[in-house]
């Protein structure tokens, strides 16, 4: 008997061992893309006709090398290879309780994590930023470092306002300090300053996350205006939304457009318009058959679509002078991005997805085509939701540009987006890390989602999501 024992020991170590190599070539399994034109992203915007690129694990390995003949082979003949993009600014959708919580309850609603990440894979949005991140979006995350889950790289800020609302509140300047000492111990990455911060809280924030290491990006406290030059210290790295600067504008000036984009030169301070917002708002403001249009609309969970169309803030107070003054101040933001443009001041970009109107994934490249509109050439649109990004975010060297040793975040294009920035919408597959998913996959999970969230339309009401 323990002979047997012993020999159905050494049998059971060998399976393992064979499963696990078996296990390690699956991983190890180079796929290549070939004859596809690469759109680099680099600094010198090389373009490689024809090439082929060695994708092996997670990593780009080889350009043009050599092939070897166990490769998957993906033709890319006529298609164009970029890198994945990035969203700057998100608000993710993670599981919640929207109750009054027990000790023990946790949240009362539960997201399926995939199809929360699937519209980023639909669109080729393979890093995300998220700019009010709680702790249910680090175990989103681990869900996809895990393998669980396919979605994008996600970075994760803490939200820090004054004032008496819910969440980080701090009033004083040791409050604002010691909250974010706390969120450096929490795993956040970088801090997010709010509205009704007042100004001596706002500078001992930002002063002590660089003392952490923490970038601080943004609105301007409301508390800065007329003062404006005040809010620019050391270590505010972003503003985000080009409306902080309108708030901050009487008359929405030119002089006032080049005093702002004097005071974020001489500070270092990059730009993320947003310009997709006000445009959504606006949409909202004159009609919510706008909201049933968008693209995508129809993958967001049950209780969002419930909520953009029967609690809608944008819609309930419409009015002509509210549209008109959404009109005017769009104006203004895109004569802001041109300035920024032409001053050499570098702009990322970021939607705001989640805010009402604004789909997770399909926003990024309505973003990318409006940065267009406003003045930037495809190239440097692209730039600002790439390489640019990946930079701000202290992992170019990891993700951005097309490169060996990089991680193989990538879009496989059906048409040019230097010909025309719509283009970006082509996608004919996409790689998360260096898994490869292909349009036709993309379509069935899709599909399968839309079906869900039909079947599932009338069990969601927001006003009573207390009560899930």
């Amino acid at each position: 008997m323990h002979t047997s024992l012993k020999y159905l020991f050494i049998v059971l170590l060998l399976s393992v061992g064979i499963i696990l190599k078996a296990q390690e070539k699956i991983e190890e399994t180079t796929i290549v893309v070939k004859n596809v034109n690469i759109i680099t992203m680099t600094l010198e915007n090389k373009i490689i006709k024809n090439a082929n690129i060695l994708i092996k694990g997670k990593k780009i390995t080889a350009i043009n090398g050599v092939i070897p003949g166990s490769a998957k082979i993906i033709n890319g003949k006529g298609k164009w290879l970029i890198p994945g993009l990035i969203d700057m600014h998100i608000h993710g959708f993670a599981d919640i309780n929207y109750g009054s919580a027990y000790p023990t309850q946790g949240a009362t609603f539960l997201v399926d994590h995939q199809d929360a990440m699937l519209p980023y894979i639909a669109n080729g949005v393979t890093t995300i930023f998220d700019l009010n991140a709680r702790t249910e979006n680090f175990a989103q995350r681990n869900e996809i470092i895990k393998g669980k889950v396919i979605g994008p790289r996600i970075a994760l800020a803490a939200l820090i306002n004054g004032g008496n609302g819910s969440g980080r509140i701090a009033n004083t300047p040791s409050d604002g300090r010691q909250t974010v000492r706390l969120a450096k111990a929490e795993g956040y990455e970088f801090i997010k300053v709010y509205s009704d911060l007042n100004i001596e809280t706002f500078k001992a924030i930002t002063e002590e996350a660089g003392k952490q290491n923490m970038k601080v990006l943004g609105h301007i406290p409301d508390a800065f205006k007329g003062k404006t030059e005040e809010a620019f210290i050391p270590n505010f790295n972003m503003i985000v939304h080009a409306e902080e600067f309108a708030k901050q504008s009487e008359n929405y000036s030119d002089q006032d457009i080049q005093k702002f984009v004097r005071l974020s030169k001489e500070n270092g301070t990059w730009f993320s318009p947003t310009l997709i917002v006000i445009e959504r708002i606006a949409d909202q403001a004159r009609s919510l058959e706008n909201i049933k249009k968008l693209q995508g609309f129809r993958y967001i969970h049950p209780l969002m679509q419930n909520k953009w169309l029967t609690s809608n803030q944008y819609h309930n107070r419409t009015s002509p002078e509210f549209i008109a003054y959404l009109e005017r101040m769009i104006q203004f933001n895109n004569r802001l991005v041109k300035a920024f443009k032409e001053a050499g001041i570098p702009i990322v970009a970021g939607t705001d997805a989640g805010c009402s109107g604004v789909v997770w994934g399909y926003s990024l490249h309505d973003e990318i085509e409006l940065l267009v509109k406003a003045g930037l050439t495809p190239l440097e649109a692209l730039n600002s939701a790439t390489r640019i990004s990946a930079s701000w975010l202290g992992i170019g060297d990891k993700i951005g540009t097309v490169e060996v040793g990089k991680y193989a975040d990538l879009i496989l294009l059906d048409d040019n987006p230097l010909d025309n920035i719509q283009n970006t919408r082509k996608i004919s597959g996409v790689f998360f890390d260096g898994k490869w998913i292909d349009k036709r996959k993309t379509d069935k999970m899709l599909s399968d989602l839309a079906k869900r969230n039909l079947k599932n339309i009338n069990k969601y009401d927001w006003k009573k999501r207390k009560e899930l």
